[in-house]
């Protein structure tokens, strides 16, 4: 069997080639070594070990299982199960829900397979202007695209599909599909993940539009289907740009007037007897050419166009008139309204003045009308601020997380205004102290790290006091003490941490203390990206696939061809009660191979337990 390595890029190598098709690529699926890779992926879920419509989890993992799927694929008995419908709250409206599908794990295998094959695929053809669900990209590469692209935009189109990913219309993903792919049996195979329907309450419903939420390749087909969107965005704006006007600004005759007044001044230094006055004339004469904007307000002569795109959320940036703008937002309805059986919101989706505050990703970003200016290298004035794009942390998001982490109470003083008051967590009390203060350490730091870009990010100092705060009465309702007590116990060189045995000694835990600077794109680092399943990384001598192959069993040592591999959801879970338990604490591993006597008996003392 061909290393799937290589045959994914061997289809990547392909993609760009507009005219090609591929076909045959339903054999892959016959491939182990595929299924072997896709485990390795889906096992670092942490939803991994949730059951779907038919009770099985990764537990009991082995090679006839995957053998068994390989035979159904080939003689085209397969059919995926019914996905567990399960509803989570939104995080913009926590009293909404959204349903969320969860398949059984071998139909997770399946879809992680077809997955890895589609991204290989579409993968390299995907607009530059989407970084939803894509390796290397997240919201920050979003944002700081918009942030680049955006500026000057007089504009901002909102765009709101009305439930994208529910009302996906099947015969128009499948039409896109045919266009690369010719393989009647991967496509027949679409078509079965497509109408697998769900389980609620015990009931089968079956499943007319929409990618399957909460499956394996419902990212992937959701950027397939709106990357018809990116492409009718890119054409719209081709077409848009050339028919403007000219191609370049021309500055406004009253800047033109100042910026004379400006060179003039700054030749007079030089010539000018009375130096003083001179001087007083050039400041004077480069205060007025930084007070007069360059260029009009709105030029009909010049109008542009930004596009951006994460997920199902994208904005459009105009340089032009507000008609021009409603204009654009209504011939990007009667696309997806006509194309792609899509629904523009109209509530949702708005034309904003840029000047406004516009939500998008979570952050707050405006055009500033900024005079502020800055002298550079050269040692000349300029406005670097004017007409920027600036991102900022909105005031309800972190406000919003302390009540989600139940850290603060609003209490009224006696003038009758709100104080916002730290509260202990009880539900944290039973933990030790290293786990609590990592518990806030880890909120403190999601929440920086996403929030890092923006020019406010300071305010999550306020944040982080409330937060410390919190802590501090845990601390202190769990030992039964005063706040005081627990500062003056727990604080060393006026930082909150606690001791901890390792192997390598006695080390302390602190509370995040660190601050809260604002960074950029490449200060950030890996850390703001999506973490995606990769299929490089894949012959590891301690990975699953490795393991699952080695037929040895790790707690006996017996030789076997029938590994089976035991999981486990949480580490800390095990409590050591059994010969396997304590080998796996040993190992600090959720997973164990062993053979077929002793993962049947280890079942039979989980049962008895």
């Amino acid at each position: 069997m061909r290393n799937p390595i290589d045959v994914l890029k061997s289809l990547e190598s392909k993609a760009t080639q507009e005219n090609y098709k591929f076909q045959r690529l339903y054999r892959n699926l016959y491939n182990p070594e595929f299924y072997l890779l896709a485990y390795q992926n889906i096992a670092k879920s942490t939803g991994s070990m949730t059951s779907g419509a038919d009770g099985m989890t990764l537990d009991g993992m082995s090679m006839t299982r995957i053998n068994r799927i390989i035979a159904s694929l080939k003689d085209h008995s397969y059919q995926p199960n019914p996905a567990r419908r399960h509803y989570i709250a939104k995080k913009s409206n926590p009293s909404k829900k959204r349903p969320l599908g969860i398949p059984s794990t071998d139909d997770k295998l399946v879809q992680e397979v077809v997955r890895m094959l589609l991204e290989a695929i579409y993968e390299p053809t995907f607009s530059e202007h989407s970084h939803g669900f894509r390796p290397g990209r997240s919201c920050h590469t979003a944002l700081k695209e918009v942030q680049a692209n955006f500026t000057g935009v007089n504009w901002v189109i909102e765009g709101d599909i009305t439930a994208c990913f529910d009302c996906f219309d099947h015969h128009v993903l499948i039409e896109i599909l045919r266009r690369r792919i010719q393989d009647e049996h991967f496509i027949s195979l679409m078509w079965k993940f497509l109408k697998a329907g769900y389980m609620e309450q015990w009931e089968y419903h079956r499943t007319f539009s929409g990618t399957p939420q909460g499956s394996g390749v419902s990212p992937i087909l959701a950027n397939i289907y709106l990357t018809e969107l990116d492409r009718f965005m890119e054409t719209f704006t081709t077409r848009f740009n050339r028919d403007s006007g000219k191609g370049y600004r021309l500055p406004s005759p009253e800047y033109n007037r100042v910026h004379h007044q400006y060179n003039k001044a700054k030749k007079n230094l030089s010539v000018a007897e009375d130096h003083r006055a001179a001087v007083r004339e050039f400041k004077q004469a480069q205060h007025r050419q930084l007070d007069t904007p360059s260029f009009p307000q709105f030029d009909p002569q010049y109008k542009r166009l930004q596009y951006n795109r994460y997920a199902d959320d994208f904005v459009v940036g105009v340089i032009g008139s507000r008609e021009d703008a409603e204009r654009i937002k209504s011939e990007i309805g009667q696309f997806l309204s006509t194309q792609l059986k899509l629904t523009l919101s109209t509530e949702k989706t708005k034309v904003t003045h840029s000047s406004k505050l516009i939500r998008y990703l979570g952050y707050d970003f405006t055009v500033r009308r900024c005079k502020a200016s800055k002298r550079g290298k050269d040692g000349i004035l300029r406005r670097h601020l004017n007409y920027k794009v600036a991102l900022y942390v909105p005031h309800d998001k972190w406000e919003g997380k302390l009540w989600e982490y139940r850290a603060m109470k609003i209490a009224r003083g006696a003038d009758g205004q709100e104080r916002w008051k730290p509260i202990h967590r009880g539900f944290l009390m039973h933990r030790t102290d290293v786990e609590i203060i990592s518990k806030y350490n880890s909120e403190i730091r999601g929440l920086y790290n996403f929030y890092c870009l923006a020019e406010n990010v300071t305010v999550l100092n306020k944040f982080c006091y409330i937060m410390e705060g919190s802590m501090l009465k845990t601390f202190a309702a769990k030992f039964n003490a005063t706040v005081n007590k627990i500062r003056k116990k727990y604080k060393k060189d006026g930082v909150f941490g606690a001791y901890y045995d390792t192997k390598a000694g006695r080390k302390r835990c602190e509370f995040y203390h660190d601050g809260f600077e604002r960074k950029k794109s490449s200060d950030a680092g890996s850390a703001i990206l999506d973490i995606l399943p990769q299929f490089r990384k894949y012959e590891r001598k301690n990975g699953l696939a490795h393991r699952l192959k080695a037929g040895k069993c790790e707690l006996c040592s017996a030789k076997t061809e029938e590994i089976r591999m035991h999981h486990v959801k949480r580490l800390k879970d095990l409590t050591g009660d059994t010969e396997v338990e304590r080998l796996m604490l040993k190992m600090r591993r959720k997973s164990i191979a062993l053979c077929p006597e002793c993962f049947d008996k280890l079942q039979h003392q989980i049962m008895d337990s």
